[in-house]
């Protein structure tokens, strides 16, 4: 007697109203005392109330009970009634088990999930939230208004987010098969970490009046039921089909950030010999995204530490490739070819780990550009945006590398993108600095200089994007602002030239190019 679909395997139990229903034992309880049934009607008990999220057909209930066999209606009947009976439901009152009649039956009883004894351990939101990558449920969006052409969306937009979240390889998606068992449930956030193991749980809703349509969703720390993030999407209904996937791929972007942030934020309030490699990873990532000298080198120890409990760890090693990408790009090290080449062969490690990772793909592409092989890394940026199509990070650094190519046009649309699907990413001021150069390149010095003022001024910012809010500047006849630009980069390293500029930058010779090495004369560099 097969009973598919109950989470039996993750060892929890069901409970309703006073009742425990025991996958593991094979016994319902109330008040702890065990209920006598017959075998048949506490498998269709489980069956029912482990999908107590949608309607059972009566063909269903057949094979998963019977095996198929053939069984009459009053043999279904007979067990459905014995199953009320026990519940001390009836056929009129049906509080518990509905019938749908010529199609079959639902339980209706609100269900929640409690841990099995003896099944398996199950750590608490506090021990789970320390250890192992970080891990994710998306439920089946609420529909608010009344039922309509557009009620599909509930569903359609969880899953969308379910497989495109499932691209990233260091997130652990929960199937759409466990996390729907919640639908049209009112489930606390804890309980749901509980019942799927899992530190943060998507939850939204759908809103569809008076030709408009409102997506809400918010995402939840499970372990405090703190609200990591919260965003909500307005658009005519007739808008629908053309943004959806934008809104999806925007959901999915912001997620990856906030995530990713919110870890690095748990991770510090722990002691660093406490950090496991997941926690130590992420520790990194938040520091490496900060530009400087020393942040950059506190990244590299962080995925150090990493590796020095998982020395196959591919996204500890993609990490230190990065920060050793940074030393060469920003000439933090007197010999830049010497972290050049570590940046080139951490990122091969990384991508021997996991040859699926998409992260890996984006730092072995920016290893070669070190070596003035950036045509060459424009396949291995489209294989990681193949990969993960709404990779903003690998979209902007195919426009970055588009842009040195001087191909404005296709740089401008990627840069564009990647700043639609990730508003808040910590490269934020490359892409809005990728904006100005293609602008500069156009000809069009108005954009240049507002986008390079805009990608100077966000967090991060390095002494490289002063040099370009200050090329947008001088271009668009505002000297003075062009001064200060180049003064500020100055601050930075004052030994900043014309050489240094174009070493990082490497332009293919063109008329942009000419523009740009003039421009540097003029203002002094």
């Amino acid at each position: 007697m097969e009973i598919s679909g109950s989470p039996s395997e993750a060892g929890f139990i069901y409970r309703f109203d006073q009742f425990e229903l025991d996958p593991g034992r094979f016994e319902l309880r109330r008040s702890e005392a065990s209920v006598h049934l017959e075998p048949q009607v506490l498998a269709v008990l489980l069956l029912l109330a482990g999908n107590s999220e949608r309607m059972v057909s009566k063909d269903e209930l057949v094979e998963k009970v019977w095996g198929g066999r053939f069984i009459s209606d009053a043999a279904i009947a007979a067990r459905i009634k014995s199953a009320r009976q026990a519940l001390g439901d009836d056929g009129k009152e049906q509080r518990f088990i509905r019938t749908i009649h010529g199609k079959g039956f639902r339980f209706v009883a609100p269900v929640s999930f409690i841990q099995q004894g003896g099944a398996r351990h199950v750590e608490s939101p506090a021990q789970r939230q320390a250890e192992g990558p970080p891990s994710i449920a998306v439920l089946p969006f609420r529909f608010l208004s009344e039922p309509g052409p557009l009620s599909f969306l509930s569903d359609a937009l969880a899953d969308e987010l379910i497989t495109d979240l499932s691209r990233l390889r260091w997130l652990m998606v929960i199937a759409r098969g466990s996390s729907f068992r919640f639908r049209g449930r009112d489930v606390d956030a804890r309980e749901i970490g509980l019942a799927l193991g899992v530190r943060y749980c998507l939850s939204g809703s759908v809103d569809a009046s008076r030709g408009n349509v409102s997506i809400a969703v918010e995402l939840v720390d499970t372990g405090d039921r703190g609200v990591v993030w919260a965003e909500r999407y307005a658009i005519g209904a007739d808008e629908l089909h053309g943004v959806r996937q934008a809104i999806v791929a925007s959901i999915a972007a912001n997620l990856e950030v906030r995530i990713s942030q919110h870890e690095a934020q748990v991770a510090r309030a722990r002691a660093p010999a406490e950090l496991d490699c997941w926690s130590a990873y992420h520790m990194g990532i938040d520091r490496m995204f900060r530009f400087n000298r020393s942040d950059n080198r506190l990244a590299a120890e962080h995925f150090e530490q990493a590796l020095a409990k998982d020395p196959e760890f591919g996204r500890a090693l993609g990490g230190l490739s990065f920060t050793r990408f940074q030393d060469a790009f920003l000439q933090y090290s007197p010999t830049p070819q010497v972290p050049a080449q570590e940046a080139r062969a951490l990122a091969e490690d990384a991508l021997r780990c996991d040859p699926l990772d998409p992260f890996a793909y984006l730092n072995l592409a920016r290893s070669m550009w070190l070596t003035g092989d950036i045509p060459a890394s424009l396949d291995l940026l489209d294989h990681s945006i193949s990969l993960s199509p709404n990779y903003a990070q690998a979209i902007y650094a195919k426009a970055w590398a588009d842009m040195t190519q001087v191909s404005p046009i296709a740089s401008d649309e990627g840069a564009a993108q990647a700043l639609r699907l990730s508003p808040l990413d910590p490269l934020r001021y490359a892409m809005l600095a990728v904006r100005s150069v293609n602008a500069l390149f156009r000809g069009d010095y108005e954009h240049a200089s507002e986008w390079g003022e805009r990608a100077a001024r966000s967090p991060g910012a390095h002494k490289h994007i002063a040099v370009i809010a200050a090329l947008g500047t001088h271009l668009a006849g505002q000297q003075g602002k062009a001064a200060e630009w180049v003064a500020r980069a100055r601050e930075r390293d004052a030994a900043l030239n014309k050489a240094a500029f174009l070493n990082s930058f490497p332009f293919v010779p063109s008329a942009g190019r000419e523009v740009i090495e003039a421009t540097l004369k003029d203002l002094g560099l």
